[in-house]
């Protein structure tokens, strides 16, 4: 069969010679490999040096992998059932080591031929006086001489399935040469020349073919960087050209009078004065909204910098300009503790500072109460409303009804808010808490509730100002740095595991001082089973052993939502003395009563995680203790682990961890809309930095968009952003 360039690339994997349906059936469900481009862009893991051939006489007990030239001289199969094993005498002029095959005896009988030389690869070991090779790969000289080779062989992930059915790395690797033996088999060029001249990358034909078969390390280093490079480009070239877009067409409501109003609050309404940093993010955002373009601000802030109040002084914006304004949250616990604290606030400010906003004393709504009015904040009364499953459907109706009335100005809720029925009046701002873990597209979602409603994304997760760059490129970026002054900082110590004696000692005597504590399970695994697992066991443990005459509250993430949510208001309202937990508690639980947050196993946590997981104490009054209990006595964990005690730095924290663990820990899930990265991440800070800086380029540069040269670039562009985003 033949095929033009395009048509071969894109052409069924099933077509391929070596693969046929079933193989096909297997590739596409294992490895997500469909088409021939697919394969191309199965990269590898690792790579190993075949440049060395041993003779059987230089082989050691220590050696990892070793490559032997020889001939099989005898087959014999030992032992009976399940346990019998196939083995081959493989001789060269220097000695005679012993080949093993568990399985497949059927298939290498019939495959490999005595007195044939081949050539083997595999770890040797030493068994009864003799070296063994387990599953040796196995290929015919004649065949290693004729295919598409290098002196670095690559190595490709396998799952244990595609083992099974000899789709092992070996297999991918002569697909990958039969593929690149394709004579029409070529890459069109995605970048511009003055591009990968400027760069110094290689081509692309070039790097998809080195990157699969290098002559040496140097080879590898040049593709990667190429094909890095690109992944990252397209990634920034979307999100800028996405929001240039965006700010292009989009209007926002004009808030006229917005300064006037937002300083008049903040000054003369709240009974306390605000940080440098609040007083600089809000004057960011007075901007925003006074500018008549569609505000789409990410506000990054410090657990316990105050961030809420900062939203709170924009929806009092809005409302005064007759708007609304949504809050949403991802749990309904946050959601309820979100309404507390506005009305808390607003409170506050009617009464120029009688209550007290840190504490919620003021006011104390809950479900039974789900609209709020507040006079004395503006030259009108203020209403607020709380919507979510947790209310009754009478309640729903009630606070639906009122918002497409515009009887409401402030609604605070969980993705409720953006369910099919609910409607506003005129919705103006949409605020998102905690939504990190949301991509791009999803942030659109929440201006359809409105029409081009200002949009403020917030985050209690510090993250390094060039990786939020990196993955919020389409929205403006405040930050928090500085926390509210009087703040108490929490007192954090670490512990060795036979340590824990000591640590809960130190829980029972604040328990018995009227206070709460968390104890937080290590992370096992990435899996929620396992996880709710390890909660549940030391949950046992303590509720027989350790703390028998409390009251102990479990939490996991494998508890039904309303479970979950019953849990966590059940310790908000001090019917639980100490909760026993996995990391779901990270974003959604404020209880200034509990201080002592443990945390076991917390050498297993990235730091970012553990300063989250420490922002769950110090919300009070009393002061208040993080316990770090570590399993390990390495050097690298005393020193990760001792970091947490010298400071309290968040956005520090989170760069010394980004150096040494990588992006996991801020990201959480891919960033939806934007295509996978299989080769770049996003902690190659300079990478990005550099990719962004052409993006920018090239998007502030009206003659670059008409330049012809270009045109493949932003096609290109266009066919990995999964959305419609026209270029002007």
């Amino acid at each position: 069969m033949h095929f033009q360039m395009s048509e071969l690339l894109d052409s069924e994997i099933k077509f391929l010679p070596g693969v046929g349906p079933k193989r096909a059936e297997l590739l596409e469900a294992e490895a997500e490999i469909h088409t021939f481009r697919d394969l191309i862009y199965y990269f590898p893991y690792k790579y190993v040096d075949k440049t060395r051939f041993y003779k059987v006489r230089e082989l050691e007990t220590d050696m990892q992998y070793v490559q032997i030239r020889g001939k099989i001289r005898r087959f014999s199969t030992e032992g009976g059932g399940r346990g019998s094993r196939l083995t081959a005498d493989f001789y060269d002029d220097t000695g005679m080591v012993r080949l093993v095959w568990f399985k497949g005896h059927k298939w290498v009988l019939n495959t490999y031929k005595i007195e044939k030389e081949y050539i083997i690869f595999g770890k040797p070991t030493l068994f009864s006086g003799a070296f063994n090779i387990v599953h040796p790969e196995v290929e015919e000289v004649e065949k290693r001489e004729s295919r598409v080779s290098s002196a670095l062989e690559a190595q490709y992930s396998t799952t244990e399935k595609m083992k099974d059915h000899f789709l092992h790395s070996k297999a991918i690797a002569k697909l990958m040469s039969t593929a690149f033996a394709q004579p029409s088999l070529r890459f069109a060029e995605t970048l511009p020349a003055a591009l990968t001249g400027s760069m110094k990358l290689m081509s692309l034909n070039d790097a998809l073919f080195r990157i699969h078969f290098p002559d040496s390390s140097l080879d590898i280093e040049n593709a990667r960087f190429r094909l890095k490079f690109e992944e990252l480009f397209y990634i920034q070239l979307n999100l800028l050209r996405y929001k240039g877009n965006r700010e292009r067409k989009t209007h926002g409501f004009l808030f006229s009078v917005v300064g006037e109003r937002l300083n008049s609050f903040y000054t003369n309404n709240l009974p306390f004065t605000l940080t440098g940093a609040q007083k600089r993010v809000i004057k960011e955002i007075r901007a925003d909204l006074g500018s008549g373009r569609q505000m789409n601000r990410l506000l990054q802030g410090d657990v316990g910098s105050g961030k809420t109040v900062v939203a709170l002084a924009a929806m009092v914006a809005a409302a005064y300009h007759s708007k609304q304004s949504a809050l949403m949250a991802p749990t309904e616990v946050l959601a309820e503790q979100h309404y507390r604290t506005l009305l808390s606030l607003l409170d506050a400010a009617e009464s120029h500072g009688q209550s007290d906003p840190q504490t919620g004393s003021a006011a104390a709504p809950s479900r039974d109460e789900p609209i709020r009015t507040v006079a004395g904040v503006l030259d009108r009364p203020l209403t607020v409303a709380l919507l979510t499953g947790a209310l009754t459907g009478a309640q729903r109706r009630r606070v639906r009804q009122s918002l497409s009335s515009g009887d409401i100005d402030i609604v605070v809720g969980t993705q409720a808010l953006v369910q099919e029925g609910v409607e506003f009046h005129a919705l103006a701002l949409a605020v998102v808490d905690e939504q990190h873990r949301f991509g791009v597209l999803q942030r659109g979602g929440l201006r359809q509730k409105g029409y081009n409603p200002h949009v403020l994304v917030m985050t209690a997760t510090p993250i390094p100002r060039s990786l939020a760059l990196a993955v919020y490129g389409d929205l403006d970026l405040s930050i928090i740095n500085a926390l509210p002054p009087g703040r108490q900082q929490v007192v954090t110590r670490v512990f060795n595991s036979d340590e824990a004696d000591a640590v809960y000692r130190q829980v029972r005597a604040e328990v018995t001082a009227g206070r709460q504590a968390f104890v937080i399970c290590p992370l096992i695994s990435e899996s929620e089973k396992m996880a709710a697992r390890a909660a549940t066991e030391e949950f046992k443990y303590l509720s027989h052993d350790v703390f028998p005459d409390l009251r102990l509250g479990l939490l996991h993430g494998a508890l039904r939502p309303s479970q979950k949510d019953a849990v966590m208001r059940g310790f908000r309202d001090h019917e639980i003395d100490i909760l026993v937990s996995t990391t779901v508690i990270e974003v959604g639980i404020d209880v200034p009563n509990a201080t002592v947050m443990v945390v076991l196993g917390a050498e297993r946590f990235g730091l970012s995680q553990l300063h989250q997981l420490r922002g769950r104490v110090g919300r009070g009054r009393e002061r208040s203790y993080c316990l770090l209990v570590s399993d390990s006595v390495t050097a690298e964990a005393r020193k990760r682990l001792s970091a947490m005690e010298k400071t309290h730095d968040g956005f520090a924290l989170a760069k010394y961890d980004l150096e040494i663990r990588g992006a996991g820990d801020f990201l959480g899930t891919q960033q939806s809309g934007l295509p996978p990265l299989r080769v770049a991440t996003l902690t190659d800070l300079s990478m990005v930095e550099a990719a962004r800086a052409e993006a920018r380029r090239i998007v502030e540069e009206e003659r670059l968009l008409r330049d012809p040269a270009y045109g493949q670039v932003l096609q290109r562009a266009s066919s990995l952003w999964k959305t419609d985003i026209e270029w002007s």
